[in-house]
Parts: C-alpha cells; structure tokens; sequence
C-alpha cells in the first residue's frame, strides 16, 4: 500500500523480475485489464482457459487495486480467482487503498469476507511512504542538487502477498 507514485508497481515488478530470474512463472496484470481481459474471455469461449492460465502461473500480480468499486461480474471473478491460488500459489496485490477500505471496494460483504479472507490470512504487508518517485524524477530534471542516488530504492509501499508458492514449476 503507498500514496500514488512511491513505487508499488516499480516494486511489485522488481520482486515479479527476481521470481523469474529463480525459475518462478509469473504474470502481471493491472486489475482494471485483468477484469476486462475476464469480461472478454467470458464473451468468446475462453474464460476456462484464461481462469487455469491465472491459476497456474507461480506468481501471480496484480497491481492497480481499488480504483473502483467492483461490479457484481468483477466480484466473482476475482473470487474464483483467489480461491484457485489459495494456499497454492503466490498473489502480489499492489494498491494504493488500506486494506480496510478493500471491503467497500468489492461491494458486497459475503463476497468481501470470502476474497480478503483468502487474502489477507496468510499475506505480508508493506506499506510505501514518501514522495513520489515521478515527483522527485521531474525535480531531479529540474534541479541537479535534487537528485537521488540512482540505486537508492523507494521509500515506500504496500504489497499483500498469498501464501509463496510450493514449488518451482519448470
């Protein structure tokens, strides 16, 4: 979790880079696209498909949580989803919203209970303070004396991960 701009998604893609480079599959995806990629799928016969593709990637990122509150379509989505990695698979969810406000976002308490529960039971959390990195980027262009190290890393973020996966698939 972190304000707009500390760096989640830079962070969630490094971790996802460093999965890779250890022979862990894994799959980004920005949750307003995951949900009309699942929208589309359902329309043309491939919604199975794409759902088992989700399942079985080892890491499994979805970035951009929150920015909208979920349809009735979307919930279930993302409920089959979650149940599909639970305790078996890793999510990375980055998200500039506390995790309390998750259960507004998703709209319906019985679906809310069932997704963050299989979420939020076994996850680590981050949380990214300070200012932004495309803030301070556009300063450090502006002002030499500005300027941060350029191995220094964000100062801050959220992340909720699932339970790590429980093997390398190959």
């Amino acid at each position: 979790m972190g304000l707009c701009g500390v760096g989640k998604s830079w962070l969630a893609c490094a971790l996802g880079h460093k999965a890779c480079r250890e022979d862990f599959s894994v799959l980004y995806h920005r949750m307003p696209r995951l949900f009309a990629a699942l929208a589309l799928a359902r329309g043309d016969g491939r919604y199975a498909k794409l759902l088992r593709t989700l399942a079985r990637v080892d890491l499994l990122i979805l970035d951009d949580w929150g920015p909208e509150q979920l349809n009735a379509e979307q919930r279930r989505d993302l409920l089959e989803v979650v149940e599909d990695r639970y305790d078996a698979r890793s999510i990375l969810i980055t998200s500039q919203l506390p995790i309390e406000r998750w259960y507004e976002v998703i709209g319906d308490p019985t679906f809310a209970d069932a997704i963050l529960d299989r979420i939020i039971h076994n996850a680590y959390r981050i949380e990214l303070k300070g200012e932004s990195m495309r803030k301070l980027k556009a300063a450090a262009n502006t002002e030499p004396e500005a300027r941060r190290p350029a191995n220094e890393a964000p100062q801050t973020v959220t992340v909720s991960a699932s339970t790590p996966a429980k093997g390398r698939r190959k």
